[in-house]
């Protein structure tokens, strides 16, 4: 499989050593922008080069969040399989528009990089959901923040022509797409969105949402946020049964700690004499860049659908998010 990168930013660079270390492809050439990024491979003089270039399968789209969707609909378009990163796009009908296109060209496959879902201890909390083994979700609530000094202002993503909304959009997009993973939909939305303390206008700096599933009545709380002063994700899904309680999440820089799996089984689940019990799991090495880039080319290679990251995947989602901010 050849490719080509469009944007060798941070995510750029971790595709192309993914790609390489799976040996699932040869990058073919890069485009960046900006001529001070050095890379060893051949760089192109434009997107269109790399969009046009007919020894090209696939197509990897590492740009501000602003660029995706037409490059996206541009890669399609030419004949490219398409793997882009998240948001797929500002609103649900920039996803509408792309998804248009998709199924002009249904042999070609397309595939949003939500990584959280391919971490080991999302996977397992997704195994233990999906075969019941602690009984139905009650409720969840998810935790996800990060912190940013006066640099942000430097970047794009403090821009919102360029980045579209903020913290939200940037990172609790990942917690709600898992929530979306593990409870199937969400059908109502109550939310506060702020920038109390970088008032930056349309770039919000914590969101604070409850969604419910009105079939099932499972209710998730999300609270995203840029003024925490501390690195933090924590996921909590409790069930009929027991729970299952994530504190840290492994990553390259190792901001957010250990990643750290914690599933309790209760005491009365049923029977008065069982005891309840826990486990914990530590996860020490981030499998999800390489799950996440198998499952893309095992796609492309065995004609196979998208199960995790796929178009439909970006349309709930996106849907959920305007939702949000209309609140």
């Amino acid at each position: 499989m050849r490719i080509g990168i469009i944007g060798y930013g941070k995510m750029g660079q971790i595709r192309a050593r993914t790609i390489e270390s799976t040996g699932a492809g040869t990058i073919k050439s890069v485009y960046e922008e900006n001529l001070q990024t050095s890379f060893n491979y051949p760089r192109a003089s434009s997107e269109e080069e790399i969009l046009t270039d007919d020894s090209i399968d696939a197509v990897f789209v590492c740009t501000p969040n602003y660029m995706i969707p037409e490059l996206c609909i541009r890669g399609l378009s030419n004949g490219k399989h398409v793997f882009s990163e998240k948001p797929p796009g500002f609103n649900e009908d920039d996803v509408k528009r792309v998804i248009g296109v998709r199924k002009k060209f249904p042999n070609l496959k397309l595939m949003y990089g939500f990584n959280h879902r391919h971490h080991d201890s999302i996977r397992q909390m997704k195994s233990i959901i999906d075969n019941k083994e602690l009984g139905n979700i009650l409720w969840m609530r998810g935790r996800y923040g990060k912190e940013v000094n006066e640099s942000f202002f430097n970047e794009w993503r403090a821009d919102p022509k360029l980045a579209g909304g903020g913290i939200l959009l940037d990172q609790g997009i990942h917690m709600l797409d898992l929530f979306l993973h593990f409870a199937g939909h969400f059908d109502e939305t109550s939310a506060f969105v702020s920038n109390l303390f970088w008032k930056i206008e349309g770039i919000e700096d914590n969101v604070f949402a409850i969604y419910r599933n009105n079939k099932n009545g499972i209710c998730a709380s999300l609270h995203s946020t840029m003024t925490q002063w501390r690195y933090l994700f924590s996921l909590e899904v409790f069930l009929e049964k027991g729970s299952l309680i994530l504190n840290g999440l492994k990553t390259s820089s190792g901001v957010y700690g250990d990643e750290v799996l914690t599933i309790r089984r209760n005491a009365y689940n049923g029977d008065d004499s069982s005891d309840s019990s826990e486990e914990t799991f530590t996860y020490e090495i981030d499998n999800s860049w390489a799950s996440e880039i198998t499952h893309f080319f095992d796609a492309i290679n065995h004609n196979k659908e998208i199960t995790n990251g796929s178009p439909s995947d970006a349309l709930k989602l996106m849907n959920l998010i305007d939702k949000t901010y209309k609140k």
